[in-house]
């Protein structure tokens, strides 16, 4: 280190080492600067790490190959088939343009400060949706939480992706299967495409009957209790499905941030084209003016709100534990409020784009049919493996659109799989630490476990399996667990501390803006979602059958043993720690890295700071010699 006496106005810096020499890993540095003006000096100092991928623990971690594979991975898993077959829907049903304001102010007020907390809570701890909760280890039951619900929706969407490969094999034949009425599977109630049918209840179209009858054989099963076997081609697919998804993640972000150059981005190439031969339909345009037409009266009904406000939970992919996951893989130094940005935006306006290919198609079926729009418009998975393939049909090629259309399926499916794998596999090999050596096998083990649950939904009665899973793995309890972490980072870790990490990462401490929306807004927000999706419960149904009582309970068990996890691992945690119970709750609630605080009596204090920079207590006292009180804290 040199400091000697410089001119005046001159400046000189000198680096010091602050590790020993025979530390391992990257070397952090000291930088000294030494100014001197009117006879006096200044200094200041700042450790710098060379590589930016060094936590302040000293922990290595591996980290993406590139900045744009973490990007292109967080924008795959986000954009998914829902962004094509729900946001459209929803935006023509509930006003139009007019849905764009509470969907923009939800997006605001919670849906980017939720993604925001996540991606800086899994890259400043570098660990999954569990490993992370060392910093309020109570909390932990919430990883499992997200981690279960990944595991679940793995269960039945991998089967999506499945259909899709199915669709995309059928596609190659001189003429779509699902164009007339000639085929095995058709029933007497089968009408040609060019009939009018749409208005007469007792016809189907040849689409339909084929995605029911041709490809889930769904007239051999009268319901939930009569499954039957698995179909060999669907299975076929299924494994297809796995395998890809198996060699994408077994050898950690090194591959999948590869796969993702083409699954992230094929979707927008096949959008846009799709948009180009859409535009040039007849009804093109009436279908796009009836997306975005405006009816301002429709922001007086509350549902339009509450529809606005589920889809910004669901659409952003926050509490799935995939967005920690990803970040945990990313540099220390990497500026996550910037990707926050970034990808929920670019997540909000591909779902906006393809409106615009969706109702192109809905309005050219609506003129060739001449019936009215709403007739033709629907969501979820009727959309894509029927309105749209019978849009499809009628066009000259059709085939080559078929297989363009599926191809978009399959991009769009693979790399939301690979999320919710990767959040299940990061999150338990960070938590079991002897996995870390053989994440191929695990990998394996997680993937083919996924195929063999998966083989029910390929039965002949599997779609009420799918419409099972699909209604209770991920609604409320993926709300509920969103909730409890942002509780557990905004009000037991501390926003103020939490911001402090994230200036420790990013050199910048987030504006009040976010602040008041992590400790306030947000959770508000999600307790509110989470009544709403009690108080507005409908039982599952698909078409017009009705799932039997014993299904919905079998549906709520399934709901309810991710959610329970939260309760249960803080009394395992509270019943494990030593001492007595003000000790046990110092434990539970303090930094696994402060524990040593504990021990010594010196507990840091939690309490609540005004915004004036008052300060009133908001403690759990614990009258004990040597142990400072404790409780819940923030500070703005």
């Amino acid at each position: 280190m040199l400091r000697g006496r410089l001119p005046v106005t001159h400046m000189s810096s000198a680096i010091a080492p602050v590790k020993p020499s025979g530390t391992a890993g990257p070397k952090e540095v000291e930088l000294i600067l030494v100014k001197e003006q009117n006879g006096v000096q200044f200094t200041s100092s700042a450790l710098v790490s060379p590589s930016g991928q060094t936590h302040p623990s000293g922990e290595e971690r591996e980290t993406w190959g590139k900045k744009i594979d973490f990007l292109l991975s967080v924008i795959g898993f986000a954009v998914d088939l829902a962004n094509v077959w729900r946001f459209p829907y929803l935006c023509y049903k509930n006003g139009g343009g007019a849905f764009l304001v509470p969907y923009l102010f939800f997006m605001v007020i919670a849906g980017m400060p939720l993604f925001y907390m996540e991606l800086a809570l899994g890259q400043y701890n570098r660990e999954g949706a569990a490993g992370v909760w060392k910093i309020c280890p109570i909390f932990k039951g919430v990883g499992f939480t997200v981690i279960l619900i990944s595991l679940y929706v793995g269960f039945y969407y991998n089967v999506i992706i499945a259909w899709a490969l199915f669709y995309l094999f059928s596609s190659f034949s001189g003429e779509l299967p699902w164009i007339n009425c000639n085929n095995t599977w058709n029933s007497p109630n089968c009408s040609d495409l060019n009939a009018t049918l749409l208005n007469d209840t007792y016809k189907t179209t040849p689409a339909l009957e084929y995605f029911e009858r041709g490809v889930l054989h769904l007239h051999e099963s009268s319901g939930i209790d009569d499954l039957g076997l698995p179909r060999w081609q669907l299975t076929s697919c299924l494994a297809v499905v796995i395998v890809v998804l198996y060699f994408s993640l077994w050898k950690g972000v090194k591959t999948s941030g590869k796969v993702v150059w083409i699954t992230a981005t094929m979707p927008y190439v096949v959008l846009t084209v799709l948009l180009l031969r859409g535009v040039t339909l007849p009804g093109a345009i009436d279908g796009i003016k009836a997306y975005l037409s405006v009816d301002f009266l429709r922001l007086c009904d509350a549902q339009v709100w509450i529809e606005a406000a589920t889809q910004i939970c669901f659409s952003l992919g926050v509490g799935f534990g995939v967005l920690i996951a990803f970040s945990s893989y990313n540099k220390f130094s990497n500026n996550c409020y910037r990707d926050a940005i970034i990808t929920s935006s670019i997540n909000s306006l591909t779902s906006f784009f393809s409106g615009f290919v969706i109702f192109s198609f809905l309005g050219y079926m609506s003129q060739k049919h001449n019936v009215a729009l709403d007739k033709v418009a629907t969501d979820g998975p009727g959309l894509v493996f029927i309105i749209y393939p019978e849009a499809i049909a009628t066009l000259p090629g059709s085939s080559v659109w078929a297989v363009i259309f599926f191809i978009m399926l399959l991009t769009l499916g693979i790399d939301s799989a690979m999320g919710g794998m990767e959040s299940v596999i990061t999150g338990l090999i960070d938590e079991f630490k002897f996995l870390h050596k053989h994440r191929e096998l695990f990998t394996l083990f997680i993937v083919v476990f996924t195929f063999l649950i998966s083989l029910i939904c390929v039965t002949s009665g599997g779609i009420y399996v799918f419409t099972l899973l699909d209604h209770f793995a991920a609604g409320t309890s993926i709300l509920f667990g969103v909730l409890i972490e942002a509780i557990g980072i905004a009000w037991f870790y501390g926003v103020d501390r939490f911001s402090d990490d994230i200036q420790e990462m990013i050199g910048q401490r987030p504006g009040l803006y976010w602040r008041l929306c992590w400790k306030f807004v947000s959770p508000c927000f999600l307790l509110f979602m989470v009544v709403v999706s009690f108080a507005t419960f409908n039982p599952p149904k698909y078409g017009s059958y009705y799932f039997p009582t014993w299904a919905t309970m079998v549906g709520w068990c399934l709901s309810i043993s991710s959610m329970i996890m939260v309760p249960l691992y803080a009394f395992y945690k509270f019943c494990s720690l030593p001492g007595s119970f003000c000790d046990k709750l110092a434990y539970a609630i303090t930094p696994e890295t402060e524990h040593h605080l504990v021990e010594r009596g010196e507990v840091r204090q939690f309490t609540i700071h005004g915004f004036q920079g008052s300060r009133s207590s908001a403690q759990i006292r614990c009258d004990r010699p040597g142990l400072t009180n404790v409780g819940v804290f923030s500070d703005f």
